[in-house]
């Protein structure tokens, strides 16, 4: 288990409702950890964080991978239209369709688009699941090294045995468990330590690498990485140069193009601290953040307006 520093706090009019605990760690451009909250080095699942650690190895195996492609392959998609259209072409492009995909129906994340496919009378469809992207260019890569495609999923599969060697050699450090994620894809428990080193790697990468190419198309094509409206994207975007990853149960990732990385993880599960978090392990290392000020405070609202704030807390449980 998680030591658990008290990282954020839900106050409404003025009462602290509730409390997130959890653990958070800050690296330098150098590596060294310049902050760490509750038990930095136990392992955690990266769910969905680890995704663009997933696109590499399904890129450095030999997908045809950039751009918007890229970026979703790294990214959680909000099921919007452009999302799965360019899904459906990459699939395509190596004889494949939707009937391919592993990962599990869902309806779109997007609303409006969710209510698209209720209009026309439509229902879940594995392509409007957020991980379809992840999943057509891990089959994009057993197409292209003629490796099964049915069973693509299994641990035991060369695709898979690949991912664990790219995430591990990333993040410095064996995988501490191997489990299955939400989409039914093996997921490498890390260490927060690991899993921030992991993204920074990415970031600090040569130009031109393969690791860089990852950051540069998330960071090119956030849209792809989240969706209209999305926390990751509009992070992104409102500070140039950053990548940023959240996963399932609290996880998030963040590295600046300076190098600065951060791995959250908030113990109860809730995804709805860890912008705030994160922002706040960047600014305790000096890094400017001013751009994403929006996000450093989430409002708590009472008939429809705010009256109170979800806001970092910095003493220990």
């Amino acid at each position: 288990m998680l030591e658990l520093a008290t990282l954020a706090e839900v106050v409404r009019s003025g009462f602290v409702e509730s409390v997130h605990y959890g653990s958070a760690v800050g690296l330098g451009p150098s590596g060294r950890i310049e902050v760490a909250l509750g038990g930095v080095d136990a392992p955690v699942l990266p769910r969905s964080s680890a995704k663009p650690f997933q696109a590499l190895a399904c890129l450095t195996a030999g997908a045809a991978l950039a751009g918007p492609r890229l970026a979703i392959a790294a990214g959680s998609h909000t099921g919007e239209d452009f999302h799965v259209e360019l899904v459906r072409e990459l699939l395509a492009d190596y004889g494949l369709d939707v009937g391919a995909l592993a990962c599990p129906p869902s309806w779109p994340e997007d609303r409006g688009s969710m209510e698209e496919l209720v209009r026309r009378g439509l229902g879940v469809s594995r392509e409007h699941m957020n991980c379809s992207g992840k999943h057509a260019a891990m089959l994009a890569a057993c197409v292209a090294n003629g490796w099964d495609v049915p069973g693509y999923l299994s641990p035991e599969h060369p695709l898979q045995v690949w991912v664990g060697s790219v995430t591990e050699e990333l993040a410095g450090e064996k995988a501490a468990h191997v489990a299955v994620d939400g989409c039914g894809a093996p997921l490498f428990g890390l260490s927060l330590t690991g899993l921030a080193r992991a993204v920074q790697g990415l970031v600090l990468a040569a130009p031109g690498s393969a690791p860089r190419q990852v950051a540069d198309a998330m960071r090119a094509h956030p849209e792809y990485v989240g969706g209209t409206g999305h926390q990751n994207t509009e992070l992104m975007r409102a500070l140039p140069g950053a990548v940023a990853k959240g996963g399932a149960e609290g996880v998030l990732v963040v590295a600046l193009a300076s190098g600065h990385s951060v791995a959250v993880k908030v113990i109860d599960g809730s995804p709805r601290a860890t912008t705030v978090i994160a922002l706040d392990v960047l600014r305790r290392m000096g890094c400017d953040v001013g751009g994403a000020a929006a996000f450093e405070r989430v409002a708590v609202l009472g008939g429809g307006v705010p009256v109170g704030e979800i806001r970092v807390r910095r003493s220990r449980p």
